[in-house]
């Protein structure tokens, strides 16, 4: 059986209106939430075999944080551009080729692709996919080319506010 994490990048800025959003860095509320998400997803023991992540800066500004914080080689960090702004069939696609070996994916990318790919192999609706929030699938697949529609069960959903304490 394989897993799959998908994460959603950590929130970005829109300060400066003139950079394009490939290169958006994260903002001061990314750069806070991002090392407690990274530090749950350890003790979730979430610990991918290879992390697939866009190359978008903030999506990979949030896998390099992840990769640090879980210990990864740097050979277990592909960028693959295709994942920048891509929908779900896209990222279904690139999961599809993955090798074999590889149990357990994670995918560090861009909302709406994210939110839909996580319904499409679950079928679990979420009110919404909030920067920095994680789903964790198990998937009833032996094969990464079998993943198809309600493969999944949710495992874990995630995300900073359930976290914050209210005044």
């Amino acid at each position: 059986m394989k897993k799959l994490t998908l994460i959603r990048h950590a929130k970005s800025s829109w300060d400066d209106p003139s950079l394009d959003d490939f290169d958006r860095p994260l903002n001061r509320r990314g750069e806070r939430d991002l090392p407690a998400m990274a530090q749950r997803v350890r003790g979730f023991g979430l610990v991918p075999d290879r992390l697939l992540t866009s190359g978008a800066a903030r999506a990979l500004s949030t896998a390099e944080a992840l990769a640090d914080t879980l210990e990864l080689d740097s050979r277990q960090l592909l960028i693959l551009p295709e994942l920048y702004e891509s929908c779900y069939q896209t990222l279904l696609h690139q999961l599809q080729q993955q090798n074999d070996h590889w149990h357990h994916l994670m995918v560090v990318g861009h909302n709406p692709g994210l939110e839909n790919l996580g319904y499409y192999l679950t079928h679990e609706r979420l009110t919404k996919f909030p920067t920095a929030a994680v789903m964790h699938i198990h998937l009833s697949v032996t094969d990464w080319c079998e993943l198809a529609e309600s493969c999944g069960t949710l495992e874990l959903f995630d995300y900073p506010k359930k976290h914050t304490k209210s005044l």
